[in-house]
């Protein structure tokens, strides 16, 4: 799974990300170009309509509305549907709140920026366990933005 976050755990506000770290945004596409994204109906709508869907990768959307359909995504009724319609490929979750709480059981790895700021923000990243053991998180670097930030890693132990 892969998001962004405030050291209090939100993720989003309004449908939308309330920072700007581009070069997250990069190390994003990066990571996950070439594999499998799995995300929610309302985090779908959320990108910007040239990013979808979004290029270089499998886009699987996750709807309870059986009618819903765009192109170049495929549906799926629940979490665990899309991730068996990916399996065996390398996945990643990429939101929202729901979607993320719902995939956590699953998951193997997390890969977390956290973003320097307060928000006050409606989503939120899910709370995880002591069963996940951190690497050393990478020093805090400053965006171009004005922003400052770090990666996280953490494998299910």
């Amino acid at each position: 799974m892969i998001w962004a976050q405030t050291p209090d755990g939100v993720i989003g506000v309004d449908n939308t990300i309330p920072w700007r770290v581009p070069e997250d945004m990069a190390r994003f596409r990066e990571i996950t170009t070439g594999h499998t994204v799995v995300m929610g109906r309302r985090t779908w709508e959320s990108l910007p309509a040239r990013f979808r869907p979004l290029p270089g990768r499998r886009n699987i959307v996750v709807t309870r509305q059986r009618d819903w359909s765009a192109e170049g995504a495929e549906t799926a009724g629940s979490v665990e549907a899309a991730l068996d319609l990916a399996a065996p490929a390398t996945t990643w979750v990429m939101g929202g709140g729901e979607i993320y709480r719902h995939a956590l059981p699953y998951a193997t790895e997390l890969l977390i920026t956290e973003v320097d700021t307060e928000v006050h923000g409606d989503a939120y990243a899910p709370e995880f366990g002591p069963e996940w053991r951190s690497a050393d998180p990478e020093a805090w670097l400053e965006s171009e933005s004005g922003l400052r930030y770090r990666t996280r890693r953490f494998e299910r132990q």
